[in-house]
């Protein structure tokens, strides 16, 4: 018990003592006396009274301090039991708060120096509401900063009736916006829907269409030249030490039998390397100087059955099954294009299962979202995931004697005809699929 209660429970006992004297004055007839015991003791009830609030209105005043996120009180403890934990509780809420605020601060400017548009809405008061928007999502819009969801109707139309149409789940969509009546420009954009038990988050992302072709023809760049680097590095030097060698026999007064046999030897290997050059030079000639594609109606099943004919000998060779659910659709396309890039893939799949005792390879075409599929499956043993993202870019091979361009080739093909060529990992085998854009 601190000095506060002490106090207050000596008023007590005043105002105790100072009743029973009243009481006696009032039985002797002494109006006056008992009369100021009474009121004496009135006073001492209410001085106790307030000293044994004091403690709860400093703890009340803590409490009401957290509520309100408000840590400009410097409390100390009193030896209350009560008034010490309040003040405990309220210095480490203090802290919290200071560590949500710094993280909070961090984050932000994490997500502002970000190149994409990022914008996060929170559904709050049966109504969505701007959470958070960084500068680049601004500028994409070239709008100002609004915490009202629904006053980007009007200033961005197109955009909010994307996010409207999406129900603000989880989705991803490219599509042509025209900002402040400027030439139409495509981006990629991207929905995310976060709920916990208390909240609900809509996280938009935006980003240019053309900065992420920048990016990845950059990084595809870079890759080719380390492929290259890297090929004719390990050409040119076993070379080179060769030719050294050569000179250094060849300035030699008498050449006998044995210098002889190692200058052969030597032309032998540089004659090898150098066909393996020309190899390399004539794959990357194929996809530097890749051809535009002639565009002709044709039957997409016929194209297929026509490249398992041709491989059909191949197939019956290594026992291999092949699996056909062909729907028989036109498409505008090169055939004699669209007819290379299927053989690449079966003779990626040829090889895939060879080393495996069930050896099938299905064929599927059908119609998804709009969009004509050509899926090629094999039931090999897959593709590792480390390596997953290489195997487009050129001269990437894990096959002993491959080129490492086939997948490099048929992407091109099919970037060629305006569809795009994915991958996608099966739990035994893989898959890949030719999106045809008509």
């Amino acid at each position: 018990m601190n000095k506060t209660y002490h106090i207050a429970f000596v008023f007590i006992l005043a105002a105790v003592v100072c009743g029973i004297f009243s009481y006696d004055f009032y039985l002797e007839s002494k109006w006056i006396n008992g009369f100021l015991f009474a009121l004496a003791g009135i006073c001492c009830m209410i001085l106790s009274q307030r000293f044994a609030l004091q403690n709860a209105q400093k703890v009340e005043r803590l409490i009401l301090g957290m509520m309100k996120k408000d840590f400009s009180l410097f409390p100390e403890p009193e030896g209350d039991d009560l008034t010490d934990a309040a003040v405990k509780l309220y210095y480490q809420s203090k802290e919290e708060h200071l560590s949500l605020s710094s993280f909070k601060l961090l984050y932000e400017e994490i997500l502002g120096q970000m190149e994409i548009g990022l914008m996060i809405l929170s559904f709050k008061d049966e109504e969505w509401q701007v959470f958070y928007v960084n500068p680049v999502f601004l500028e994409i819009l070239q709008i100002p900063k609004y915490n009202s969801w629904n006053l980007y109707k009007n200033k961005a139309p197109d955009f909010y009736k994307i996010i409207e149409q999406t129900g603000y789940e989880n989705s991803q969509e490219f599509f042509d916006i025209s900002i402040n009546e400027n030439a139409r420009q495509s981006y990629s954009l991207r929905t995310k829907k976060v709920q916990s038990a208390r909240h609900c988050f809509c996280i938009v992302s935006l980003e240019s269409v053309q900065k992420i072709i920048e990016q990845k023809e950059k990084l595809a760049w870079n890759n080719l030249m380390k492929v290259i680097s890297h090929e004719l590095l390990n050409t040119l030097t076993p070379v080179n030490s060769l030719i050294q060698n050569m000179e250094y026999i060849a300035n030699q007064k008498t050449i006998d039998r044995e210098d002889q046999e190692d200058m052969k030897e030597s032309l032998m290997i540089i004659s090898s390397k150098s066909r393996q050059l020309l190899d390399f030079v004539d794959d990357y000639r194929q996809v530097a100087e890749f051809p535009k594609p002639v565009f002709r109606k044709m039957l997409l099943k016929g194209t297929v059955e026509s490249a398992l004919l041709f491989l059909k000998p191949e197939f019956d060779q290594r026992q291999i099954t092949v699996v056909n659910s062909l729907d028989n659709f036109t498409v505008s396309a090169d055939e004699k294009m669209i007819q290379r890039c299927l053989i690449n893939l079966y003779l990626n799949a040829m090889h895939a299962v060879s080393d495996t005792d069930e050896r099938i390879i299905r064929t599927e075409i059908k119609a998804l979202n709009k969009r004509i599929v050509l899926s090629i499956e094999d039931s090999g043993t897959g593709i590792q995931k480390e390596i997953q993202d290489k195997i487009f870019l050129p001269f990437f091979t894990t096959r002993n004697g491959g080129s490492g361009i086939g997948l490099t080739l048929s992407k091109s093909i099919v970037e060629a005809h305006k569809g795009y060529l994915h991958y996608k990992p099966l739990e035994q085998g893989s898959r890949f699929e030719i999106w045809f854009m008509e």
